[in-house]
C-alpha cells in the first residue's frame, strides 16, 4: 500500500493528487500545484494569463498552454478514481498507511479529505443527509428527498447527468471530460467544415480560372471572326471589280461590232437607194431607143442586186445584246448563309453488325453524322482484359495501338491474335477537335487448323484436305516419327497448330461413330496410349452408350444425348478452361478447369467410323451465354473439387 501511495503522491505538495492534471509528457500534477507554479513564474508586472508554458517538475518537459491556460489541459479522471478507491481501502483498517498519516499531527488536513461520506448540498437541516446522487450538470450532490424535489421526471431535468456521489473536486473533472468530448466533436466538425470550405475555394478558383479562359477564348474567336469576315469581304470586293471590268470590256467589244454592222447596213442602203432612183428615172424615159439602152443596164444591176441581196444585207447577231449574260450567286449566298464556327464532330458510331473478322484480322465499320466536317479518323485498339472501367482502360495509353489519318469509314487491322477479344475506339477529327466513339468489343475467329498427317496413326486414313479421319483396319505403310500416334488402340491424330493464347472454338462432326475421344494435349503427351490416360491430356470420350471426361487416368461420367452428332470444343487458354458442348442442341456438357503450363494441340481419337473437323469458327452466341452462367458455379465448385475428386476410379472401360 505504501508503494501504491507513493505513486499517487503529487511531486509538489507530496500529498495524494487532488484534481490531477494529465500533462502531455504523461506525468500528473495537482491543479492547485500547477497554479502555484504559474504564480511563481509570474512577476508583479505581468498578469497570470500571460504565462504560456511551464516545465514538468518530474521530467522538466516544457508544457505549452493554449489560450485557456490550465483549463486547456485534460483531467486525469482515471487517476482520481484510483485515488478514491485507495482512500476507501485505506479506511478499512486502523494500521493502514493513510490512517497512520491521518493520525500524524503535522498533517491534519488529510482527515477531512479522507471522509468518504458525501453530504447533500441542498438540505437545510443540520447536519445534512447523505447524498445518493451527484448532478454533473448542476454540480451539486443531492440526498434522495432533495433529488426528487429538484429533479422531477420532466424536461429539462431528464437531460441532467446523474452519477454516484463524488466530491466537489471530482465534479470539475467529470464536467471537463464532458466538455472535452464536446470540444473534440466541435473541433472535428470544424475541421471537416474547414476542409469542405477549402475544397469549395479550390473548386471556385478552378471555375474562376475557366471563366477567365472563356473570356480569353471568346476575345480570340471574336477577333478571328472579324479577320475571317474581312477576308471574305475583301475577296467579294476584288471579285466585284474583276467582274465589272469584264462587263465593261464586253460592252466595248459588242458595241464596236454593232457599229460596224450599222455602217455596213447604211452603205448597202445607200447603194440600193441610188439604184432605185436610177430605175425610176429609166421608167420615165419617153425615148424608146434611149429607154431600151438604159433599161437593160438598170435591169442587170437590179437583178444582180436582188440575187446578191443576202450578201448585201449584213447578219444581225442577237447575242451581242447581253441577253445570254447572267449573274447567279445563289450557291454562294447559301454558303454564306451557312457560315458558322466549326465545332468538333459528333462521336462516330461503330457498326458491330457490319464488322467482320478472320483468325488474324478485324475489319471495323463506323458511321458519322458529321461526315463532311470530319478531316480524318483515328482507330485505337487493345486486347480486352475484362476491365469494365473503360475510362481508366482508355487512360492507360501504353497498351493502345493507334492507326491515324484514316480517310474512309472502315479499316482492316492485320496481325491480330487469333481467338482474342479486342476493344476498339474510333476518333473523328477536324480542326476544332476530336471525339471518341463508344467502345466496341470485337473478336478474332479461332485459329484454323487441319489434321497433321505426320501424327496420324498408321491405321487411320486422312482425307486429301486433312479435315476428315477414318478408321482403316488395313495396315498402311507409314514412316515412324516421334510425333506419330502408335501402339495398339491409340488410333489418334493431332492438329497442325499449338495454341498458347486466346479463346478458340472448333466443332467435330461425329457422324455414326460411337467410340471416340476428343480434346487437347501437351506436345509431351505420350503417343502410345489413350488420350486422357496421362496428366498431359484432357478429353471428352464416348464408348458405346457411355459418355465420360478423362484426365490423368481418372474418368467421370457425364450426361449427353445418344443422338450427339456435332461436338463443340471451346478452348479458353487465357482463362484456363476447356469446355465441350452439344452444338446442335446448344447444350453445355462439361468444363475442365486447367492451369495451362505449355502450349496445347487439339487431339482426336476414333475406334470406329470417321469424324470431320470444322475449325476457325467464331464462338457461337450460346457458348458465350453458357460460359458466363457457369463461371460463378465453377468457382464455387472448385472448393469441392479440391476436397473430393469427382472422378470415378475403377470404372469399367471399353477395350
Amino acid at each position: 500500500m505504501e508503494t501504491l501511495e507513493s505513486e499517487l503522491t503529487c511531486p509538489i505538495c507530496l500529498e495524494l493528487f487532488e484534481d490531477p492534471l494529465l500533462l502531455p509528457c504523461a506525468h500528473s500534477l495537482c491543479f492547485n500545484c500547477a497554479h502555484c507554479i504559474l504564480v511563481s513564474h509570474c512577476s508583479t508586472s505581468k498578469p497570470l494569463e500571460s504565462i504560456s508554458a511551464f516545465q514538468c517538475p518530474t521530467c522538466r518537459y516544457v508544457i505549452t498552454l493554449n489560450h485557456r491556460g490550465l483549463e486547456g489541459l485534460k483531467r486525469n479522471v482515471t487517476l482520481q478514481n484510483i485515488i478514491d478507491r485507495f482512500q476507501k481501502a485505506s479506511l478499512s483498517g486502523p494500521n493502514s498507511p493513510t490512517e497512520s498519516r491521518r493520525l500524524q499531527p503535522q498533517r491534519p488536513a488529510v482527515v477531512a479529505k479522507m471522509d468518504p461520506r458525501i453530504s447533500c448540498q441542498f438540505c437545510e437541516q443540520d447536519p445534512p443527509r447523505e447524498a445518493v446522487k451527484t448532478c454533473v450538470t448542476c454540480e451539486v450532490s443531492y440526498c434522495d428527498r432533495c433529488l426528487r424535489a429538484t429533479h422531477p421526471n420532466k424536461k429539462p431535468f431528464t437531460s441532467h447527468r446523474l452519477v454516484e456521489p463524488v466530491p466537489d473536486t471530482h465534479i470539475r473533472g467529470l464536467t471537463c471530460l464532458e466538455h472535452e468530448n464536446e470540444k473534440q466533436t466541435l473541433e472535428n466538425n470544424l475541421t471537416n467544415l474547414v476542409k469542405r470550405n477549402s475544397e469549395l475555394e479550390n473548386q471556385m478558383a478552378k471555375l474562376i480560372q475557366i471563366c477567365q479562359q472563356v473570356e480569353v477564348n471568346t476575345a480570340m474567336h471574336e477577333a478571328k471572326l472579324v479577320e475571317e469576315c474581312d477576308e471574305l469581304v475583301e475577296i467579294i470586293r476584288q471579285r466585284k471589280q474583276v467582274i465589272a471590268v469584264k462587263i465593261k470590256e464586253s460592252k466595248v467589244m459588242k458595241l464596236r461590232k454593232l457599229a460596224q454592222q450599222i455602217a455596213n447596213c447604211r452603205q448597202c442602203l445607200e447603194r440600193s437607194s441610188a439604184l432605185i432612183t436610177q430605175a425610176e428615172q429609166s421608167l420615165k424615159e419617153n425615148d424608146h431607143a434611149r429607154f431600151l439602152q438604159t433599161a437593160r443596164n438598170v435591169a442587170e444591176r437590179v437583178a444582180m442586186a436582188t440575187a446578191s441581196s443576202q450578201v448585201l444585207i449584213p447578219d444581225v447577231n442577237l447575242n451581242e445584246a447581253f441577253d445570254n449574260f447572267a449573274l447567279d450567286f445563289s450557291r454562294e449566298k447559301k454558303i454564306l448563309e451557312g457560315l458558322d464556327y466549326l465545332t468538333a464532330p459528333n462521336p462516330p458510331s461503330i457498326r458491330d453488325e457490319l464488322c467482320t473478322a478472320s483468325h488474324d484480322t478485324i475489319t471495323v465499320h463506323w458511321t458519322s453524322e458529321d461526315e463532311f466536317s470530319v478531316t480524318s479518323y483515328e482507330l485505337q485498339y487493345t486486347i480486352y482484359t475484362g476491365q469494365t472501367n473503360f475510362i481508366s482502360l482508355y487512360n492507360s495509353a501504353d497498351s493502345w495501338m493507334i492507326v491515324p489519318n484514316i480517310k474512309q469509314n472502315h479499316y482492316t487491322v492485320h496481325g491480330l491474335q487469333s481467338g482474342t477479344r479486342y476493344i476498339f475506339f474510333v476518333k473523328a477529327i477536324n480542326q476544332a477537335g476530336s471525339r471518341n466513339s463508344e467502345p466496341a468489343r470485337l473478336k478474332t475467329n479461332s485459329q484454323p487448323f487441319k489434321l497433321d498427317p505426320k501424327t496420324a496413326h498408321k491405321k487411320l486414313r486422312l482425307s486429301n484436305d486433312c479435315l476428315t479421319m477414318e478408321k482403316d483396319e488395313s495396315s498402311l505403310k507409314k514412316s515412324h516419327t516421334p510425333e506419330r500416334f502408335s501402339g495398339t488402340g491409340s488410333y489418334g491424330a493431332a492438329g497442325n497448330v499449338f495454341i498458347d493464347s486466346g479463346c478458340h472454338y472448333w466443332e467435330v462432326l461425329l457422324g455414326a461413330s460411337t467410340w471416340y475421344a476428343i480434346g487437347v494435349a501437351y506436345k509431351s503427351a505420350p503417343k502410345n496410349e489413350w488420350s486422357g490416360k496421362n496428366s498431359s491430356s484432357w478429353v471428352f470420350s464416348r464408348c458405346n452408350n457411355n459418355f465420360m471426361v478423362r484426365h490423368d487416368g481418372k474418368e467421370m461420367l457425364v450426361e449427353a444425348s445418344l443422338q450427339l452428332r456435332r461436338l463443340g470444343v471451346l478452348l479458353d487458354y487465357d482463362n484456363n478452361s476447356l469446355s465441350f458442348y452439344d452444338a446442335m442442341n446448344s447444350q453445355h456438357i462439361h468444363t475442365f478447369e486447367i492451369s495451362f503450363l505449355l502450349p496445347v494441340v487439339p487431339t482426336f481419337m476414333i475406334w470406329n467410323k470417321s469424324v470431320m473437323i470444322l475449325s476457325g469458327l467464331p464462338v457461337p452466341d450460346f457458348v458465350d451465354g453458357v460460359a458466363s452462367d457457369l463461371q460463378e458455379q465453377q468457382q464455387q465448385q472448385m472448393g469441392l473439387c479440391r476436397q473430393e475428386s469427382p472422378y470415378l476410379t475403377g470404372m469399367k472401360t471399353c477395350h
